[in-house]
């Protein structure tokens, strides 16, 4: 019998040569699992993670660009639903390719997903929050990028679900940039809801940029009752609001900026926030 690793490989290939779905049982599953360079190879390794509980990395085609056509978890996700803790490891781009509008990933509340080495999502388009990622679990980037997504709600690029109970989304960046995103509610870059906690981070010399992003309030960030924020080395500029505090509005909840400078955003940087976005004038 072939190790367990090699057969995954082989089905997962066969998948992309045919294109039809192949049911695994939850006893062939790996930890470490080649993804082919195609949609259907990315649907089945995803749904082959999501069979156990246990952590899987999928190993994405170095260079690819997944292309979603249409949705597969739901009607309104790209990708199946992250029910399990899941990580992507670049470098590759998985974007939307088809006149539905579908945002690119969903986390569930038991969902953990981590974009590892040049992961970059765009062209998400959802109807409702999170244009790439609608968050209710657990979301991890580093060095990965969101980038040209829309939502109609809140959270152009990425959405912590307003949670009043249960489990609390985390969202955490690492040197991952998020820029051009729209939403036509709060935060066109990132939105971090109700009892939520995001996290950015980036280096001395060399910050993680939120930029060029748009939203009705808060184009580039915006924290609404959530746990916390904190952005470390994180430059928020150049972003636009229809209403106001272009870059980060906030209301209520706990914030901390260090070393993250919050400029030339449009028509304002933080204007209308309570209480005031820390480090922020303008």
């Amino acid at each position: 019998m072939p190790p367990v690793r090699t057969l995954v490989q082989t089905l997962i290939a066969a998948t992309t040569a045919t294109g039809t779905a192949v049911a695994l049982a939850p006893a062939a599953h790996a930890s470490n699992i080649p993804v082919a360079c195609s949609e259907n190879a990315l649907v089945t390794a995803v749904n082959l993670a999501n069979s156990t509980a246990a952590a899987d990395t999928l190993v994405l085609a170095s260079g690819c660009t997944y292309s979603i056509t249409s949705p597969h978890g739901g009607l309104t996700n790209g990708l199946p639903v992250i029910t399990t803790p899941i990580e992507m490891l670049g470098p590759a781009t998985i974007t939307r390719s088809s006149l539905q509008t579908f945002r690119l990933i969903e986390v569930s509340a038991t969902g953990r997903l981590t974009l590892t080495t040049g992961v970059a999502l765009t062209n998400g388009s959802a109807v409702g929050d999170g244009g790439a990622i609608l968050n209710r679990g657990a979301v991890t980037l580093t060095r990965s990028s969101l980038s040209g997504n829309f939502a109609t709600g809140n959270g152009g690029g990425l959405a912590n679900a307003d949670t009043p109970s249960g489990t609390a989304p985390a969202a955490t960046f690492t040197r991952s940039p998020v820029s051009g995103n729209t939403s036509l509610l709060r935060g066109g870059g990132i939105y971090n809801g109700l009892r939520g906690t995001l996290t950015t981070t980036g280096v001395s010399g060399s910050p993680m940029f939120v930029q060029g992003n748009t939203g009705s309030q808060g184009g580039g960030i915006a924290a609404i009752n959530s746990t916390a924020t904190t952005l470390t080395q994180t430059a928020v500029t150049t972003n636009h609001a229809v209403l106001t505090a272009g870059g980060v509005y906030r209301v209520g909840g706990t914030m901390t900026t260090t070393n993250s400078p919050i400029s030339a955003n449009t028509p304002n940087n933080c204007v209308g926030s309570a209480p005031a976005v820390p480090n922020c004038t303008g």
